[in-house]
């Protein structure tokens, strides 16, 4: 399902948050969780150019009101921390007092101004911050300009998930490399604009923060906010990207002969942690992603394929391997969107279901066999016009209720 395009984008298949010039990373274990890494760190060797997307959720963990804060005070980050195993969030003004420290913390560490620290938080909501465990753990941060380093911070942003998701990727701009790496963590409460998700992204390119907002914002419609788990959306949500400047091209505006590129890049890291945190959904078995074509607009077509892959009943249909097609077409049906009911083509991998709306003689068994695969792509044609969109999903299991009724515990 993971594809590029031909505008010279490179896979660093070991590459990280720090292999753009000027990063480093960290993660250690403060004994909020019981095993794992739950404190971690990135460290730019200098201010950066700063961007972030946060969840429309109308409560909002305290951690992203400092972040807007700091962000919005320059427009740059030097850092951002994040603990996981207690999401700071319906915390009250001890919550705040909490984050605030945080920041401070780092800021003392690393002798640089609070606003150039971002503060980032995934957990349990409600309980209060155990800052006897944070400070202290913030205290021993030593980030690091190795794999190591960067595994070790990806373990500690992790809460359901049952892996690490990182990529990272090469291109050429004004003749000099330009490479962006990312790291994500989320499973669970996906349903965003955006979701438990956390996503940070790292680039040595030279991009002003107005115009890397605009180019975040653009990306994350097409990838962050076109994938769901569950249907809810978490107080915690939250990307941000920092660009260090040091790869030295050119200043990247909308009127850069090579801005597309660099949109290329930022969208395909984001993407591929996408993609990976949809297939991470608790509990889930498969992958699912739905193409839609032939919709009014790309906007409308995007929000149909989201609510095909959103559907508590294809989601289940799918974790069957029954090709029960009609639920497709409720979901199209319940999108909201512009469609005519007549001209409707439908196929689920290569097997042709439905052409104008019409049934297609198919093998049941044929295609119930192909829905039994780890990954499943589904294809709706409209025919109604030139707009195209994609969502990815999971199927809903038996696990994923068994992980959320013990959650806590």
């Amino acid at each position: 399902m993971q594809t590029t395009s031909n505008q010279q984008l490179i896979k660093v298949e070991e590459g990280s948050i720090v292999s753009p010039l000027g990063f480093s990373a960290t993660g250690l274990h403060t004994k909020v969780k019981r095993k794992r890494n739950d404190l971690g760190l990135i460290y730019c060797d200098v201010p950066a150019e700063a961007a972030a997307v946060y969840t429309l959720n109308q409560i909002i963990a305290a951690p992203l009101t400092v972040t807007k804060e700091s962000i919005g005070y320059e427009g740059k980050l030097q850092a951002v921390v994040i603990n996981s195993g207690n999401a700071n969030a319906c915390t009250g003004k001890q919550g705040f007092l909490d984050a605030m420290a945080m920041r401070d913390a780092v800021a003392n560490i690393f002798s640089i101004n609070n606003h150039y620290v971002a503060v980032a938080s995934t957990g349990v909501i409600g309980e209060k911050m155990p800052m006897e465990k944070i400070i202290p753990g913030i205290d021993n941060l030593d980030p690091q300009k190795t794999i190591q380093g960067a595994e070790n911070f990806n373990e500690a942003i992790l809460t359901t998930d049952t892996c690490s998701k990182t990529t990272c990727y090469e291109t050429v701009i004004d003749g000099v490399k330009i490479t962006m790496g990312g790291s994500a963590k989320g499973s669970g409460m996906i349903a965003p604009n955006m979701a438990t998700m956390l996503g940070f992204i790292t680039t040595d390119a030279n991009i002003p923060h107005v115009h890397l907002q605009a180019a975040l914002k653009e990306v994350t419609n097409k990838t962050f906010n076109r994938i769901t788990v569950d249907g809810d959306t978490s107080t915690n949500d939250m990307v941000i990207v920092m660009a260090s400047g040091l790869a030295n091209n050119s200043s990247l505006t909308p009127e850069h002969p090579e801005w597309d590129k660099f949109l290329h890049i930022l969208n395909q890291v984001c993407q591929d942690l996408a993609i990976m945190i949809a297939r991470d959904g608790e509990g889930a078995t498969k992958l699912i992603e739905v193409n839609v074509v032939g919709a009014l607009n790309d906007d409308e077509a995007g929000k149909i394929a989201k609510t095909v892959v959103g559907s508590d009943l294809v989601k289940t249909m799918i974790y069957g391997a029954d090709p029960n097609w009609g639920r497709l077409m409720m979901a199209v049906g319940r999108s909201g969107m512009t469609i005519n009911p007549l001209t409707i083509d439908i196929k689920i991998g290569p097997h042709q279901l439905l052409m104008n709306s019409e049934p297609v003689n198919y093998e049941e068994a044929v295609l119930s066999n192909y829905l039994t695969h780890s990954e499943v792509d589904i294809h709706i044609n409209l025919n109604i016009g030139t707009g195209i969109g994609k969502a990815w999903g999971c199927d809903l299991t038996y696990d994923y209720v068994r992980i959320n009724a013990s959650y806590r515990t």
